[in-house]
């Protein structure tokens, strides 16, 4: 059982790889919200701004980085936390952040990965769960913390440039592209100018969506989630 210690390692990596992703490239009422007419700066500002006001929002795609499928479904809430799914390369967890607490639930595959047919066996159907701020989870803060990951999607980016309006899912948008990093990020054209979606191309290619902006999410304490600090010391 000593693999076990691998939930922390495999947790950090697949979130690291998504909020990478995510870095890189920096519903409405009908009417023209004037955004397409702002300069790229100035476009990235405004729909940063209106994102770290949101209460939640639903984040969802698929990439791909370094040969390696990574998927994302998750439901955040400002100052609570969030829930949701992840997979790499096949290996999927259900996720859930709340109080400060990280509850995982991982496939018979990803169980099995991480430590064995006999540790697949043992936590089949389980929830396991750790601190937030434990070594190997902090990164976990990173994706359900909502203002942390609007400020990482929209902060850090290279040289922008427009690239025009165009419509996502019925949605109208206007693309601000990283000329230096890649990608580009859409931001709805109508209503208020949140987010509505990323893509990449390349090694990181890709597409992340945002939507259900506000909409309400609830999150429930899994019952009788195991500590992965208990299964570890016993492991020793």
């Amino acid at each position: 059982m000593s693999r076990l210690r691998a939930p922390l390692l495999l947790l950090a990596l697949s979130l690291a790889i998504v909020a990478a992703a995510i870095d890189g490239c920096g519903g409405g009422s009908s009417s023209g919200n004037g955004i397409a007419d702002k300069s790229p700066t100035q476009i990235v500002a405004a729909t940063k701004k209106v994102a770290d006001a949101a209460t939640s929002v639903h984040v969802s795609g698929s990439l791909v980085s370094g040969g390696t499928p990574i998927s994302i479904d998750v439901n955040l809430i400002a100052g609570k936390g969030g829930r949701g799914k992840l997979s790499q390369n096949g290996l999927a967890f259900e996720l859930i952040e709340v109080a400060n607490t990280v509850y995982i639930k991982g496939s018979s595959s990803f169980y099995r990965h991480i430590g064995g047919s006999a540790a697949a066996q043992l936590l089949q159907g389980k929830w396991l769960k750790a601190p937030a701020s434990s070594s190997g989870f902090a990164s976990i803060g990173q994706l359900t913390n909502l203002r942390q990951l609007v400020d990482q999607t929209l902060a850090d980016h290279g040289t922008l440039s427009k690239s025009g309006t165009t419509t996502i899912q019925g949605q109208k948008v206007v693309g601000v592209t990283d000329k230096g990093k890649g990608g580009t990020l859409y931001i709805a054209a109508t209503g208020k100018p949140y987010p509505v979606q990323i893509s990449r191309n390349g090694a990181g290619t890709g597409t992340i969506t945002f939507d259900r902006w506000n909409e309400p999410v609830t999150l429930a304490v899994p019952a009788n989630a195991i500590d992965i600090a208990q299964l570890q010391a016993a492991a020793k």
